[in-house]
């Protein structure tokens, strides 16, 4: 079994750690040209949840519980020097609960925490039956990753491969049902929230994060939907505060353009 861990541009030396967690029915794919849009100092760390890519032979996780233990397992090794948490959808639920469970778990916390085009963990879609859920047909999860842009025309054309998205993003689904948020529980670290200006994502929703830390606030605005356009996706490491040594101290609360 290949190891959860991958490094795209091995960094042994990097004074820190930029951890990414992927969205639901993603691998690692998508993250790797981050690694060149880090500063020097920063070393690109990407968890690659169990049945896809180097990990197709493990066993999809069962539940939340699950998923979750393997990437706290995993974020002990990484967080042997400073690191910052990030997730996009999925994966920005996931990075929030490793941050609760690294500060309960006596593991090292992350010095900033970045969720990326997701709601808040403590709310419920509006809508429980729409796109993307474990009672949607395969071809409305298939359309539904079409259109938001994790599906290429390339792979929605292979029947193999159609198949293949379908059971992971089902898989992946069916953790995040079991997932329940705690009331109270906040994290420490000073988060950061990302979002495309044309995602579904209303003031209302992006205002539920603010409560879920202790520390300081950001929402960030920028160009496009779900996965933002493509260039501001390949170089999404540019706007996250953290990663900026001139702003990472400023304890300020604001809501910006990412233009």
């Amino acid at each position: 079994m290949s190891a959860p861990l991958l490094r795209p541009l091995p960094r042994p030396h990097a004074e820190r750690t930029l951890f990414c967690l992927s969205f639901c029915g993603g691998g690692t794919a998508p993250f790797r040209p981050w690694a060149a849009a880090l500063p020097e100092d920063t070393e690109l760390v990407l968890y690659c949840y169990p049945g896809r890519e180097g990990r197709y032979s493990s066993p999809f996780a069962r539940d939340w519980e699950e998923l979750l233990g393997g990437a706290l397992t995993a974020l002990r090794g990484v967080a042997t020097r400073p690191y910052v948490l990030a997730g996009h959808s999925m994966g920005a639920w996931v990075a929030f609960d490793l941050a609760l469970r690294a500060e309960r778990a006596e593991v090292a916390p992350p010095q900033a925490l970045v969720v990326s085009a997701a709601h808040a963990p403590d709310s419920r879609r509006t809508d429980p039956d729409a796109p993307p859920h474990v009672g949607n047909t395969d071809e409305e999860l298939l359309d539904w990753m079409f259109t938001v842009g994790q599906m290429p025309e390339a792979v929605r054309a292979e029947p193999e491969l159609r198949q293949m998205a379908v059971e992971v993003l089902r898989a992946d689904l069916r953790a995040m049902d079991t997932y329940r948020y705690h009331p109270g529980d906040r994290v420490r670290a000073p988060l950061q929230l990302l979002h495309g200006e044309d995602d579904d994502l209303d003031a209302e929703a992006l205002a539920r994060w603010r409560p879920l830390t202790t520390g300081r606030f950001e929402s960030t605005p920028l160009p496009g939907g779900h996965f933002y356009t493509p260039p501001v996706w390949q170089r999404l490491p540019a706007h996250m505060t953290a990663l900026r040594p001139e702003r990472a101290g400023r304890s300020v609360e604001r809501s910006g353009s990412g233009r």
